[in-house]
């Protein structure tokens, strides 16, 4: 049976169509052009929906979507997430499941990726925000409320940045590009992309280097303490920040001097699918 899936992002919409080898057959994207509003995004992924079951002969398939949140047992809603625009069973005709993009992520690099034939594997996404997904002997963990991986909201200080969800100093604030972002504004009055912050880094600018220094401290102790409850055989980072390649040096030394043992076995590796993790992942979540 093929597998569709969605990946639904703020600047793209990407789908993919997997043969029952899950090798990729068919794959398109489309800008999401939200500035357009709640029903032409709806109507972006149905018309995607029906291009690439038309690619296949309306042949038996499953279909999923991956986006931020995940969807509450309670009220049926997305949850967790900043994006809401999601009622679309009625336009495409068929059930659709709503796969967490963190989970889409890790169920990739765990099945194709850089995770492949490991036992148990933690996946991490620093971009706009922080997420993070656990694949066990190949199946997704998702936990009894959903949540499970979600170390993004963990909070690393009590006295720190206030957080979206409400609380102070969590995962997300110190290390998610936005996070970032925010604290070199707080240090220098100036707003700033986190690509031209790392710019400012390797020209040794001292606020930038205190900036990107306090980032590798912090995802060093948010890191380690996954690692200490999870255990798990490699980490696959993704996301944005994912492409600094000083934190395969200085960012696993300071996860190193965190973790509750004499050595740290555990990988910590850049992710092999790249931005179409997600979009693969929402593949195979599909019903």
């Amino acid at each position: 049976m093929f597998k569709l899936g969605v990946d639904l992002g703020g600047t793209k919409i990407e789908g993919i169509v997997l043969n029952d080898e899950l090798n990729e057959v068919y794959r398109k994207r489309i800008a999401t052009e939200q500035q357009k509003g709640y029903m032409h995004i709806i109507n972006n992924i149905a018309a995607l929906y029906h291009d690439m079951a038309k690619q296949i002969n309306l042949a038996p398939h499953t279909f999923g979507i991956g986006t931020p949140g995940s969807v509450s047992k309670y009220t049926g809603l997305l949850k967790n997430s900043n994006t809401t625009c999601l009622n679309l069973e009625n336009l495409v005709k068929r059930k659709v499941a709503i796969g967490n993009d963190a989970n889409c992520f890790v169920l990739a690099e765990a099945l194709k990726g850089a995770g492949r034939n490991k036992q148990m594997v933690f996946g991490v996404i620093m971009g706009t925000g922080c997420g993070g997904g656990i694949v066990y002997d190949g199946k997704l963990i998702g936990g009894l409320q959903g949540i499970a991986g979600e170390w993004g909201h963990t909070s690393i200080d009590p006295n720190g940045p206030l957080c979206y969800c409400g609380k102070r100093g969590c995962v997300e604030t110190f290390i998610s590009g936005g996070g970032v972002e925010n604290r070199y504004a707080e240090l220098t009055g100036i707003k700033i992309p986190v690509e031209e912050l790392i710019v400012r880094y390797r020209k040794k600018e001292k606020e930038a280097e205190e900036i990107i220094g306090a980032f590798f401290k912090h995802f060093g102790i948010a890191l380690s303490n996954v690692i200490n409850i999870l255990d798990p055989d490699v980490v696959v980072l993704g996301g944005g920040l994912s492409n600094i390649p000083e934190i395969y040096t200085f960012g696993i030394n300071e996860v190193q001097k965190n973790i509750f043992n004499d050595q740290m076995e555990t990988l910590i590796v850049k992710n092999v699918c790249g931005d179409s993790a997600g979009v693969f992942g929402a593949a195979l979540t599909g019903v």
